[in-house]
């Protein structure tokens, strides 16, 4: 998975590779999305690590169509050197609910 976006990045930079990431994060959500707005229910946010913690308020991000915290998502994981960890993170989130549905 990482190859994805890599290749995404590779062609159209960062924002292409943020675009990867929230197509995987409408995946998991499915459709149609209710109109918000949605509250993070995560107890213990806090306490989890960064790429749960990501994912999390990542996919908070795509069901409130808030893409401007999307990006500052995606770029302070860059920045923090998390990014890799967090993309793979969601990617296996997304396959593990998608498995859950009949």
């Amino acid at each position: 998975m990482v190859e994805v976006f890599d290749a995404a990045a590779s062609r159209g930079g960062m924002p292409a590779a943020c675009e990867v990431a929230w197509r995987l994060a409408a995946t998991m959500v499915g459709e149609p999305v209710a109109d918000g707005p949605w509250r993070l229910e995560f107890p213990d946010i806090d306490k989890a690590s960064y790429d749960t913690r990501w994912v999390a308020r990542f996919v908070s991000a795509y069901v409130n169509d808030d893409t401007p915290t999307a990006r500052a998502l995606f770029a302070t994981a860059d920045v923090d050197g998390q990014l890799p960890q967090c993309l793979m993170t969601l990617a296996g989130s997304t396959v593990a609910t998608l498995r859950r549905r009949p």
